[in-house]
């Protein structure tokens, strides 16, 4: 299995930067959560990740057809479950522009279906935690 890495810091506050593949990922907390705000949450960022990914799938469909993307978006929709607290449903809606080829319609869903931010939530990984205390 190939071992991907990422450091993840502590500029001050709130904030939490991941480095990862040369790019630096900002998060922070909203202020009412006690953060200044200055970017999203991690827990919004993952959020983020799964509609990006399932639009990515979307896109590489249509492109493969040739059909335009211009006036295609996806809406994603969250819904908290009362007794978890934890989100219970999170509905991804795909407006496609009304010359959609009607016949790609259950293809374009099955390709969203497929992405691998959906995948790896269905099939989670193994996690595992621990702590290194770093010599001086």
């Amino acid at each position: 299995m190939k071992e991907r890495e990422m450091k993840v810091t502590f500029p001050g506050g709130l904030r939490v930067e991941a480095d990862y593949k040369g790019f630096i990922l900002k998060t922070d907390q909203p202020a009412y959560e006690g953060g200044e705000g200055t970017a999203l949450s991690p827990f919004d960022l993952f959020l983020a990740s799964l509609g990006t990914c399932a639009g990515y799938y979307v896109l590489a469909f249509c492109r493969q057809r040739k059909i335009p993307t211009e006036k295609a978006y996806l809406v994603t929709k969250t819904e908290k479950n009362p007794d978890s607290k934890l989100i219970g449903k999170i509905s991804i809606e795909i407006h496609l522009p009304a010359d959609f080829p009607e016949k790609y319609k259950a293809a374009v869903i099955k390709a969203a279906d497929s992405c691998t931010v959906k995948l790896l939530i269905a099939h989670p990984p193994v996690f595992e935690i621990e702590a290194k205390i770093d010599s001086v």
